[in-house]
């Protein structure tokens, strides 16, 4: 099953880690419990406020200021979103949302172009953000606190590896 110098077999196996959909609305209030609504209709689970970092007198926007909200979703529900999020984009996606690790992104116009949402005229119009984290196994000994390693460039993601990883398990076109 195995081949030397990292062939194929069950520690080449790319998954999907997590799925991160994000909604930021740049001010806390009314707004930003609007967001949250959208995003616990879309994924049956609670939104976490997202804080601002930094201070910017032109926007308004304080350090520790709720300015967005955002959902993680992993395993089952990750690969059942991402197929949703796919079908609002008619199961494309360009080539330049992924990045060097594989990993990519997107957006989401309208939460209205999901599959069974209405448009509520209280909540109006709210765009999304999607960033998928692409992982093998192994990924774990550069996270962990005891004694944590490099590593190997051949264990790592390549976008190459991504894309075709992308393609062959949701069967999406990618644009160049």
């Amino acid at each position: 099953m195995t081949t030397k110098g990292g062939g194929s077999g069950k520690m080449r196996i790319i998954r999907v880690q997590k799925v991160v959909v994000n909604i930021g609305v740049g001010e806390a209030g009314e707004n930003l419990e609007k967001a949250e609504k959208v995003l616990g209709m879309l994924t049956k689970r609670t939104p976490v406020r997202t804080l601002s970092k930094t201070t910017n007198r032109e926007w308004g926007i304080r350090a520790g200021m709720p300015i967005g909200c955002r959902v993680t979703l992993r395993g089952q529900d990750a690969d059942d979103f991402i197929v949703k999020a796919f079908w609002v984009k008619e199961n494309r996606i360009a080539n330049y949302s992924f990045d060097q690790e594989g990993n990519f992104s997107f957006g989401i116009p309208d939460y209205t172009d999901f599959e069974g949402m209405r448009y509520d005229p209280q909540i109006g119009i709210l765009g999304m953000d999607v960033c998928v984290t692409l992982t093998r196994p192994g990924k774990r000994i550069a996270l962990r606190n005891i004694s944590p390693r490099k590593l190997p460039p051949k264990q790592r993601i390549t976008k190459d590896e991504g894309i075709s990883f992308v393609v062959n398990k949701f069967k999406v076109e990618v644009m160049t």
